[in-house]
């Protein structure tokens, strides 16, 4: 067995230290003109400064690319993969083929990491992109313990599995509630991944409360529960699942570098001695409960069950 890589996505550039410090192995970086759901805006004078900082600890450093891309934008995708070339980024993140094509020219030696969410669900579409060009694919939140099992069985490249944080339930282009105040004739500035923290859709029925935030890629409403398997993450283990990611979206900094060093000491207890492991994840958990924002329910995603929001 080998350790996993333990991937995060840091808020801010002064969140790369700390994150090593707690444990981190490896960031997502980038910003939101290319890539998708980021927890923290980073231009490109912050992913050449995080790379610094992340290669000066030993960590790597992976620029976000998964954007749902029109055509305006193909003629921006070759100068942005040549500058993350240029800043020694260790891989790009991809979900449109067009970035994978646009690689091949502009920046062939960079490692490619396929990432689409919803749709990495089984091991021939992983390795169908191994095929073109990816080295590593990320798996979709929707899919159990099982399958993520008999994929990682199967496949000729890396997987990536998220372990803890919220998901994206529904993603619109449209500036959906700017365009309803509007109608309104209010007039609303909803500054990306700060006020809009505070923003929820409320269901009082299931007393669900969903995230909604809105950015230069639309409406995003999020899962109104955190996946936390800090307590299940031996059959992964066993499997040589090779990355598992905290995902620091809508969340503090300090939240963050917590859960980050939560994890780091499950997965380094699992490798002195599973039992120790086996001893000590409940106490995990129940660290985690401790700092988790009252509205926000843990639970294990669609990990043991078909969760259904």
């Amino acid at each position: 067995m080998k350790k996993p890589e333990l991937l995060v996505t840091p808020v801010t550039i002064n969140d790369i230290l700390p994150l090593s410090e707690a444990g981190a192995d490896a960031f997502v970086v980038g910003e939101q003109q290319f890539g998708l759901r980021l927890a923290g805006e980073f231009n490109r004078e912050d992913v050449k400064k995080a790379i610094e900082l992340a290669h000066s600890k030993g960590k790597k450093v992976y620029v976000a690319m998964n954007g749902i891309f029109h055509n305006e934008k193909m003629e921006k995708l070759g100068d942005y993969l040549q500058f993350a070339a240029s800043a020694n980024a260790d891989a790009i993140i991809f979900g449109d083929p067009a970035v994978l094509m646009t690689a091949r020219e502009s920046a062939p030696e960079m490692k490619l990491h396929w990432s689409t969410e919803t749709l990495g669900t089984n091991w021939f579409s992983c390795n169908y992109w191994g095929k073109k060009g990816a080295k590593r694919s990320v798996l979709a939140r929707e899919i159990n313990m099982d399958a993520i099992v008999e994929i990682k069985e199967n496949t000729e490249v890396e997987i990536e599995v998220q372990v803890h944080g919220m998901s994206c339930m529904f993603q619109s282009k449209r500036s959906l509630l700017g365009n309803y105040f509007e109608y309104q004739g209010k007039v609303m500035e909803i500054e990306n991944r700060k006020m809009q923290k505070n923003m929820f859709l409320h269901d009082k029925e299931r007393s669900n409360k969903y995230p909604v935030f809105e950015d230069a890629n639309g409406t995003h409403i999020m899962s109104p529960n955190d996946i936390c398997i800090i307590d299940e993450l031996q059959e992964m283990l066993e499997a040589n699942v090779d990355s598992f990611k905290i995902d620091g979206i809508l969340k503090s900094s300090e939240y963050i570098i917590a859960v980050t060093k939560l994890y780091r000491k499950a997965i380094d207890l699992f490798f002195e001695d599973p039992d120790l492991y086996d001893e000590q994840k409940d106490e995990l958990l129940a660290a985690i409960e401790e700092i988790q924002p009252a509205n926000r329910p843990l639970d294990t995603g669609f990990y043991f069950k078909e969760t259904v929001y």
